[in-house]
């Protein structure tokens, strides 16, 4: 999972890329990079490691330029170098700077062909950089004496008639603008912003209205599947939808867990969702334990105390923080490697014993995907003198690896994976597992927008809206071990 987000502005926009990637950060932890256009000349400076360490006011001061893209990373498989980190740049045709928030799913393919017919030259494993080069031949393809956004909106097209999977997608053309696109089924978020100004109407681009938010822009709407949106430098703004789009079918991962609660998504408020899934989840446990003996809902923070709330109401009993978080150490899930996630969890998280001495606790999670979190957590609150210790989790099992830009990782390290749900309590150590029932989540995702007739709940279902080649997820498993990740190496900011 990543965050993109792209301004064509008045004023010099890196400053204000770099506070909208702030915003963004929880989307990626790996990797930043901002690259602005002035002229004819984009500056790129790129780097392994948090907003705040990659970017300083000697390194924002050469981006000049009052039009700009950003990134924050993580990885979605394989390793984690710094040439991997975005935006990316190809020179021709024209110079194109793109950042990407997905993952193709016929990479390989891709590649080989980009090699055999396309002739172009990869120089990493990345599927971002895949996506550059099918964009920048397919708008070499149109082979046109001066650059109009209708050959845009046909590179796109070749762009979506050639790719499979999700993504959302910024590019930055000189002499041009920005162009901003989502994939056929809307499966990755993107938003439109705009701001008006002295000058005239400013627009952005950004993966979540958290971003537009804090930089001071107003959300217009989001991307629709298949969508082109064409920023030019004059300040004018183009959208085409391709004919190829499908129905809107937004990853329900985002609401579960990945988007910040404050963000609105595809119409639907990621706060509200997780509310109505808390109250789902008491409803299922008084369904399961109408005579419960819980004395005390705690959440493990920070994702999962909105649906802890009203868990807390519904079933009568007591809400209390229980963990205190330090704020410094980064998100678990997205770390790489299982002994670096395992030494996070303590310095992460600290018990207030008197919360739980003498209880029966219901811990509530937003999700539990390779369970070592869980089993810890449950640890700490059994050794904080609790009496029972309960789990609940506000999404239903996760059983398959996400292959849409989550990096959910190889399906055998999947805690849910191929077990009852009475196995996961036993390997935990709870005294009573709940998981969210699935109709229960996507009624209370769609209960925002009853216009989406589906979300993509693959990592749940094992349903992929996309379909799969053969070998596909085994080929995955592989790249997505936690073995494969601890390869990579960390090395020195990139300046172009």
């Amino acid at each position: 999972m990543c965050g993109i987000v792209g301004i064509v502005g008045h004023y010099s926009v890196a400053s204000v890329l770099h506070d909208a990637l702030t915003a963004l950060q929880h989307r990626g932890q790996d990797a930043a990079g901002i690259a602005t256009l002035d002229e004819r000349k984009i500056h790129l400076y790129k780097a392994n490691g948090l907003v705040k360490d990659v970017f300083s006011e000697e390194s924002l001061l050469p981006l000049t330029g009052n039009v700009g893209i950003a990134h924050v990373r993580y990885p979605t498989a394989g390793c984690s170098h710094s040439e991997e980190a975005q935006p990316m740049y190809v020179n021709s045709p024209y110079g194109i700077a793109l950042a990407h928030n997905g993952n193709l799913i016929n990479k390989d393919a891709l590649k080989k062909e980009l090699f055999e017919a396309d002739r172009r030259h990869l120089n990493t494993e990345s599927d971002s950089e895949v996506l550059l080069n099918i964009l920048a031949h397919e708008i070499q393809n149109q082979n046109p004496q001066k650059l109009r956004p209708e050959h845009l909106f046909k590179a796109v097209e070749g762009v979506h008639k050639r790719c499979k999977g999700g993504y959302a997608s910024i590019a930055l053309i000189p002499t041009f603008g920005v162009v901003g696109f989502r994939d056929l089924s809307g499966i990755r978020p993107a938003v439109l912003g705009k701001r008006e100004s002295e000058r005239g109407t400013q627009y952005a681009i950004a993966s979540e209205s958290v971003a537009l938010d804090v930089i001071g822009f107003e959300t217009v709407r989001d991307l629709r599947p298949g969508e082109t949106i064409i920023l030019t430098l004059d300040g004018k703004l183009h959208s085409h939808t391709s004919k190829l789009a499908k129905p809107l079918t937004p990853c329900i991962f985002e609401y579960v867990y990945f988007a910040r609660p404050d963000s609105m998504m595809d119409d639907i408020s990621v706060y509200k969702a997780r509310l109505r899934m808390g109250e789902a989840l008491a409803r299922k446990i008084q369904r399961l334990r109408p005579e419960h003996d819980i004395d005390v809902v705690i959440p493990v923070p920070d994702t999962s105390r909105t649906s802890a709330l009203p868990m807390a109401y519904e079933l009568n009993v007591k809400y209390r923080e229980g963990f205190i978080k330090n704020r410094y150490i980064g998100r678990t899930f997205i770390m790489p490697g299982q002994e670096e996630r395992q030494k996070s969890v303590k310095r992460k998280l600290n018990p207030i014993s008197l919360e739980f001495r003498n209880k029966n606790v219901l811990l509530v999670d937003d999700s539990i995907v390779r369970g070592t979190t869980s089993r810890q957590i449950i640890q700490m609150a059994r050794d904080a003198g609790a009496r029972k210790v309960y789990l609940a989790s506000a999404a239903p099992p996760v059983r398959y690896p996400n292959v849409y830009g989550i990096d959910m990782p190889a399906a055998t390290e999947l805690i849910a994976h191929a077990k009852t749900e009475a196995e996961i309590q036993a390997e935990i150590g709870a005294d009573w597992l709940v998981y969210q029932d699935l109709d229960d989540l996507i009624d209370a995702c769609r209960d925002g927008n009853p216009a989406i007739s589906e979300f993509d709940t693959s990592c749940f279902s094992g349903e992929y809206i996309t379909g799969l080649e053969q070998g596909y997820l085994q080929k995955l498993e592989l790249q997505r071990s936690d073995q494969a990740k601890l390869k990579g190496q960390k090395s020195k900011p990139t300046v172009v």
